[in-house]
């Protein structure tokens, strides 16, 4: 029932935002018998300043109030109604921007480019989900992140995909977060902000493309519960970090577990962990043996993972304007056939010298072999964690929610048959 009400508020939504965005350009630009010529807008008016402390206000409010109902009053619906309004106010209303994912890349480009000045926004959104993480877990997951409200609103028949298959795919979130670190470091994209799925949704004004792919992420969350937040989120990695050392973090029994196994398949990630009893404990000497090859394992991927990173770096460096131009000239009978880029003419037109191109592009090269070699140890360090973390086995008397992978949501919860 209450999500047959939400659909209805956020069709209403979605029909305002669609006319909003057909109403801005259905009137055509005046003709001026002067010969007067409209100029170009380059850039969006900036927000006005008490707007943007609005947008500060409701997330911070958004984040406590969404904490509260996760930590005190445990309870669920309270949790998918705020999770709604995030989704009307962040998504369709602010249309995904500011956005504490895109933020890390904003934070990573001030951190390597001392002329870049990082609105205190955008720093805020940045940091104040990952302190309430750290106290209270991800409870910005939980209702106040548009993409996982969005998401939420469809899972209506979601279907466990096996943790083997969870394992691998959980991979691509660490992925996709070095190279986005990688480009902002660069100065080259903003790769989050490009290829985010929902913008096309939110906005009306995208690339077809986008708006297809976040149309094919929401049709698979019908069956596999939140697929952007699990397989693809970079900002997700930081918070999966960060939760595992939360100070409060959602319990699924609110005192002592009875493992009744009411809540055993009650979370659509598999976020939940089962007890593991101590019948068969591990002898001293399988434990040194598995502690060795984590020891081994760990420095080989990142190692190898390095080396890769170090032989690619310049089809990873391509996607730089300054690098693609100098290749361009270097090869100019590959482009033969295509017309010159905006990037060429505007080269073209600024006087510089060819020498200086190539001289930029090299620094650039070379960043992007350390980058590289740096992008490729962090993912061999993570299938190395994540592999020996399949080697480890932690003992538990209580169905417990994994504090890296829970979002918070309090589903669980109105499985367990205590209460206080």
């Amino acid at each position: 029932m209450k999500k047959g009400i939400a659909l209805v508020v956020l069709t209403i939504l979605f029909a305002w935002q669609m006319v909003s965005s057909y109403a801005i350009q259905r009137f055509p630009k005046p003709e001026f018998e002067s010969g007067y010529i409209t100029p170009e807008t380059l850039l969006p008016t900036p927000r006005a300043e008490i707007l943007e402390v609005m947008d500060v206000a409701v997330l911070l409010l958004a984040l406590s109030v969404v904490t509260w109902a996760v930590l005190k009053r445990r309870s669920r619906n309270l949790v998918f109604w705020i999770s709604i309004f995030s989704l009307a106010y962040f998504g369709f209303y602010r249309e995904g921007c500011v956005c504490s994912i895109g933020s890390i890349q904003n934070v990573t480009l001030a951190i390597f480019a001392g002329s870049y000045v990082i609105p205190w926004t955008v720093l805020v959104f940045f940091l104040s989900p990952l302190v309430y993480t750290l106290l209270f877990g991800r409870t910005f997951c939980a209702g106040v992140c548009p993409f996982g409200a969005f998401q939420d609103l469809v899972s209506w028949r979601p279907q466990k995909i096996g943790t083997r298959l969870n394992a691998v795919l959980g991979v691509i979130p660490y992925i996709y977060l070095g190279l986005a670190v990688l480009y902002a470091a660069t100065a080259t994209d903003f790769i989050i902000c490009r290829y985010d799925p929902f913008i096309g949704i939110f906005r009306f004004d995208a690339l077809f493309s986008m708006f297809i792919f976040g149309g094919i992420l929401l049709l698979c969350g019908v069956f596999i519960a939140r697929p952007y937040c699990r397989f693809l989120c970079p900002y997700g990695v930081l918070l999966n970090w960060i939760s595992r050392f939360s100070k409060y973090h959602m319990t699924i029994t609110p005192s002592i577990c009875v493992e009744c196994r009411l809540c055993e398949d009650s979370c659509p990630y598999e976020s939940i962990e089962k007890p593991v009893t101590v019948k068969n404990p591990e002898s001293r000497k399988m434990v040194v043996r598995k502690f060795i090859l984590i020891m081994l394992l760990i420095p080989f991927f990142m190692l190898l993972g390095g080396w890769t990173g170090s032989q690619i770096h310049e089809s990873l460096a391509k996607v730089n304007g300054k690098v693609r131009m100098a290749d361009e000239l270097l090869h100019p009978e590959k482009i033969q056939a295509e017309p010159e880029s905006i990037e060429m003419t505007a080269f073209k037109a600024s006087g510089k010298s060819v020498k200086e191109l190539y001289n930029e592009a090299s620094r650039i090269l070379r960043q992007f072999y350390i980058g590289g070699w740096i992008l490729g140890g962090f993912i061999g360090l993570t299938i190395g964690g994540l592999l020996a973390g399949r080697l480890i086995t932690r003992y538990r008397t209580d169905f417990e929610p994994n504090r890296g992978t829970c979002y918070s949501c309090s589903r669980c919860v109105d499985y367990c048959p205590i209460k206080s």
